[in-house]
């Protein structure tokens, strides 16, 4: 009887969690589809539009997205791709799609106290032309031929200088690794009041992707957010929250018309990837990491545990699949997706210890480079 009562009141604290879960997925799924409908291709009239790649690497990605970029029209725009040492066919992917458009520099890799990939956008951004600066990886592509005219326009429509816009892109990932890089958007849409977000100062409540996201030149100039966080390997989110601090309105948008992401080719490369942030996302510190982990797992994993114990744990249960369910509808994942649920949420909490050991043991790394 008392293990029951334990189960129970378990499960009234996770529904009451859920309660607010509902509250943020309702404000941002009405935010989504309002966003998701506009057009703003027509606002990037008269604008110069710098795109900027970072690629170590990058072979197999450079070979989808260069295409995207240089097909692009209606727009006024430079692409400038920094090679970061790379140890593959890069170069050589650079010099087949040679075009008027592109500019690619070759870098010897980071210097001390910067990791690659802020280093390699600050030195893009050090010679780009454009008015407005759009931040790429090299895993993204552009959907078609207008969506860099509608990123740059809904720049220029939310306010333009002063302003910076981000979202999330399309995941094109595929099974077991969409597992893991569903959890993305997951986080965003059931954690972060999105629609708050340009209309606050507080940089608690900003998200910055660093998978998409521009500024205008002027305000990158001033503030030199690469530079500023040089050994950043979490480099977005603290941006993001440096950008609000410095007086910028930050805009998390609904980008799936215009951008997909292919994150990761396989299950293991996702691991390692998302090992290298965990931890960081978790607070960076063994006290605020154990504590997002214990929070984790009671909102997330614990209604897994319970569901068999009585009717409060089903609910539980049902309440977790249904959150799921309509963040998996409005990024579009398949319906395998939602019902995997208890095993991808479980495999975020099993993410989080192995990347805190890995932090602690020096042990993390990325593309050849230790990092953290």
């Amino acid at each position: 009887m008392t293990g029951f009562a334990a189960t129970d009141a378990l499960a009234i604290v996770v529904l009451v969690l859920h309660a607010g879960v509902f509250g943020t997925l309702a404000l941002n799924v009405w935010h989504t589809v309002r966003s998701r409908r506009e057009d703003h291709a027509d606002a990037a009239r008269g604008l110069r539009v710098s795109v900027l790649v970072p690629a170590r690497n990058e072979e197999a990605n450079l070979a989808r997205l260069l295409p995207s970029v240089l097909s692009q029209r209606d727009v006024d725009f430079e692409l400038i791709v920094v090679d970061d040492a790379s140890e593959d066919g890069t170069a050589r992917v650079l010099a087949e799609h040679a075009d008027s458009h592109l500019v690619a520099i070759t870098s010897a890799g980071p210097p001390a106290g910067w990791v690659g990939k802020t280093h390699a956008l600050h030195t893009a951004a050090a010679g780009a032309t454009g008015d407005v600066f759009v931040f790429l990886d090299a895993d993204a592509v552009l959907r078609d031929e207008r969506a860099l005219a509608r990123l740059a326009g809904r720049w220029a429509d939310h306010g333009g200088g002063g302003t910076a816009l981000t979202g999330l892109p399309h995941y094109l990932d595929r099974g077991a690794t969409l597992m893991l890089t569903g959890l993305v958007p997951f986080a965003v849409m059931a954690a972060l009041p999105i629609p708050l977000v340009p209309r606050t100062t507080s940089p608690a409540v900003s998200a910055l992707n660093g998978q998409i996201w521009a500024v205008g030149a002027a305000d990158y100039r001033r503030l030199a957010p690469h530079a500023a966080h040089a050994d950043e390997v979490l480099e977005d989110v603290m941006i993001g929250r440096y950008l609000k601090r410095s007086g910028l309105r930050l805009h998390f948008d609904d980008l799936q018309r215009d951008v997909a992401v292919r994150m990761y080719g396989s299950i293991g490369e996702a691991w390692r990837g998302f090992r290298k942030n965990a931890y960081l996302l978790g607070g960076g510190t063994p006290r605020r990491a154990t504590l997002f982990f214990l929070l984790y797992s009671l909102v997330w994993v614990a209604p897994s545990l319970i569901w068999m114990t009585g009717p409060l744990g089903l609910a539980s249960l049902a309440t977790l699949v249904t959150a799921k369910t309509v963040v998996d509808r409005s990024q579009r994942f398949p319906l395998w997706m939602t019902l995997a649920a208890p095993l991808a949420l479980a495999l975020g909490a099993a993410l989080q210890v192995d990347s805190a050991l890995a932090h602690a043991r020096g042990r993390v790394a990325w593309k050849g480079r230790s990092v953290g």
